[in-house]
This record gives structure tokens, C-alpha cells and sequence, in this order.
């Protein structure tokens, strides 16, 4: 808001309003507040704020009140009460009036100011409008998409809005650890999105955490991803995707912990780049498991944790929660029926491959 002094000018009328009800007594007519709304309205529009305008009034009424008429002449005491009532009841009506249309102003402003920012993110994160257009909106909003740039990603089990209190309240500390340093935080279809100046990792590392443990009371992220760095707006778009598929390779490979960096996890889309021969991978080596009693799946579920456990048997048998003398039947079995040894270290790394690609493919519950 600005800080100059409000013009005369805004209040019209006034004066000759305050005269007739001060000799009348009657109240402001609905003709009268209408115009104090539109200049309350128009007092927002130039920047200025609603205490500025108040005061500008009630200064007014206070430097007319002892010219008024209906003041002036007033015999008695009596009298001067009941013209001050409804010249009071008069100006309560105007201040009302104005606020009523101030908060109008601002409440339109704030929708087209969401509006507008939800169009932005929108064509930021699908590379859509002309780049150089794109890159003098962004700056608008403290994004200068000539810098490199990583975006990360949160989803939880409540969907994202923007006026979730978990996002309100992440926001808060962001702004207030970081200020406005190149950093963008936007909703986009039930997620958390986080845009940053690669150069500034510790934004997104606060994010992570913040979107990880928000606080008592605030529910927390399920999944948060980091897409890598890039330059530009389609470098905007490219770490973006690649902090979404990032989140959908952790729910489809049911990838335990939290935080996911989409370097990390790179070995995938190479993996699913050629489905056709990973499905025949699977279906070669792993096809024969589908022989054991109760189908391939708990054998295919041992593998992946004795490769999560380090092939440390006991730790593997823990978290399977069987004992030992069964984890050591299953992977004997695992040997016999598919020829795999998973003691040795070129077999163990086909298998455990195999057994990545059942899984990115959702086999054995889905045919090959």
C-alpha cells in the first residue's frame, strides 16, 4: 500500500452530506452508500489502504462538526445529542459503506492475483506460452528462469490446495528462512511444488524437510521428490516431470523411506525403455517361480528383500518375518526351480534385475 496521504478528492460529497443530516437528522440513502462502496473501491484500486481512508474521513467530520448547521444552531444540550446521534449513525453508515468496498477491491484483486499465478504454474510446469513471455511473468512472481532451476515435488494423503494449512504453514517458514530468493511454492493437482535457483540447495533441502515433518498437528508428506537441476524454462518442465516420475517409480516399486532424488533413480527409465525385452527378462527368468506353491509372488518378495537387507539372511528374515531355516528354503527353492544362483554375484545381479522389471511391469498380478 502506499504511504502518500489520501487527495481531498476521494471525499466527495461528503461535506454537503454531512450539512443536510446534521439540519435533517435522516440517514445516508442506499443511493449515497452505493457511492461511498465505489470509492472505497477505487481508494484500493490506486494502493491505498483502508485505515488511510478511515482516517481521511473521520478527520473530515471531526474538522466540519462544530460548522454544521444542525450543530450550530442547536438550543440545548438535548438538542446538539439528538443531531450528534444521527450524525454518528451517519458516519458509522459511510465507514461501513467504505469498508464494505475497500475489502471488495482487495478481495477481487487477491482472486485475479490467485488466478493469474494459477495460469503461470500452469505453463510453467507444461512449458506452455512463448518462453521469452514466460520468463517475464516468472519474474513477477521471483523466478528468473534464466538460472538453473530444481523443482520438488510432495504428495501426501491429504491432497494439496492452496489453502491447506500444511502449505500455509511451510510457506511461512520458507519465506521466512529464505525471503523471496528465487523460490516459487504452487499447488498442482493435489501436490506440493517447490521451485528453486539450483544454486541455492538448501531450499529444497528445507522444503523436503519441512514437507517430511511440518509440525504437530500438520500432516505430513508421504513421498517427496527432487528432480534434477536444469537451465531455463524447459528446464523448469524437465525437473518437474522428473520429480513426478520419481514419485510414481517409489508407489510402483513400493520403495521404502521418504525422500527421493530423481538422480538416484535413473537406472529405471533406462530399465523400461525397451519394455519388450524387459518383459521377456522377466518372463525367461522368473517365469519358472510361477511352479512353486502359492505362485511366484512370496518368492519374488524374498528376493527383493534379501537384496534391500544386503543379503544379510537374518535382517532379510526379519523383515519378512519368517525365520531364518524358511528364508533359506525359499532361496533354495528360488535356485532350483530358476537356475539362478543368488550367492553368486552375476546371477544375484540378473535376478534382482529381473526381479526390478516384474515389478516397474506389476508382474506377476498383471500377464506379461
Amino acid at each position: 500500500m502506499r504511504r502518500s496521504r489520501l487527495p481531498d478528492s476521494f471525499l466527495g460529497g461528503y461535506a454537503e452530506l454531512l450539512a443536510e443530516i446534521s439540519r435533517t437528522g435522516r440517514l445516508p440513502r442506499r443511493a449515497e452508500l452505493d457511492t461511498f462502496r465505489e470509492t472505497g473501491e477505487r481508494v484500493a484500486e490506486q494502493g491505498y489502504g483502508l485505515r488511510d481512508l478511515v482516517g481521511l474521513y473521520l478527520a473530515e467530520t471531526r474538522r466540519l462538526w462544530g460548522t454544521l448547521p444542525g450543530i450550530a444552531r442547536s438550543a440545548t444540550a438535548a438538542e446538539r445529542a439528538r443531531t450528534g446521534d444521527a450524525l454518528l449513525a451517519a458516519v458509522e453508515a459511510a465507514v461501513a459503506a467504505l469498508g464494505e468496498g475497500h475489502e471488495r477491491a482487495q478481495r477481487l484483486a487477491v482472486r485475479q492475483e490467485e488466478a493469474e499465478r494459477r495460469e503461470f504454474v500452469d505453463d510453467l510446469l507444461y512449458g506452455r506460452s512463448d518462453l521469452g513471455r514466460l520468463a517475464e511473468r516468472a519474474e513477477r512472481f521471483g523466478l528468473r528462469l534464466a538460472r538453473a532451476h530444481a523443482v520438488a515435488v510432495a504428495s501426501g494423503t491429504e491432497k494439496y490446495d492452496d489453502v491447506h494449512p500444511t502449505v500455509r504453514r511451510i510457506e511461512r517458514e520458507l519465506v521466512g528462512r529464505f525471503g523471496e530468493r528465487d523460490v516459487l511454492l504452487a499447488t498442482k493437482d493435489g501436490r506440493l511444488v517447490c521451485i528453486a535457483a539450483s544454486a541455492d540447495k538448501s531450499v529444497l533441502r528445507a522444503f523436503a524437510r519441512l514437507a517430511e515433518d511440518p509440525g504437530p498437528g500438520y500432516p505430513a508428506a508421504g513421498r517427496v521428490a527432487l528432480g534434477r537441476s536444469h537451465s531455463g524454462p524447459s528446464g523448469v518442465v524437465r525437473s518437474y516431470e522428473e520429480a513426478l516420475g520419481a514419485l510414481d517409480l517409489a508407489d510402483r516399486l513400493g520403495l521404502e523411506g521418504v525422500r527421493f532424488n530423481a538422480a538416484e533413480m535413473l537406472v529405471f527409465p533406462v530399465l523400461l525403455r525397451d519394455r519388450a525385452a524387459m518383459a521377456d527378462l522377466v518372463r525367461t527368468v522368473l517365469g519358472p517361480l510361477t511352479q512353486a506353491r502359492g505362485g511366484a509372488a512370496p518368492l519374488l518378495e524374498t528376493l527383493s528383500v534379501c537384496s534391500a537387507a544386503g543379503y544379510v539372511n537374518a535382517e532379510a528374515a526379519r523383515r519378512l518375518g519368517v525365520s531364518v531355516r524358511t528364508l533359506s528354503y525359499r532361496l533354495a527353492r528360488i535356485r532350483e526351480l530358476t537356475g539362478y544362483d543368488p550367492g553368486d554375484g552375476l546371477q544375484r545381479y540378473t535376478l534382482e534385475t529381473a526381479a526390478m522389471g516384474a515389478r516397474l511391469l506389476g508382474w506377476p498380478e498383471k500377464p506379461l
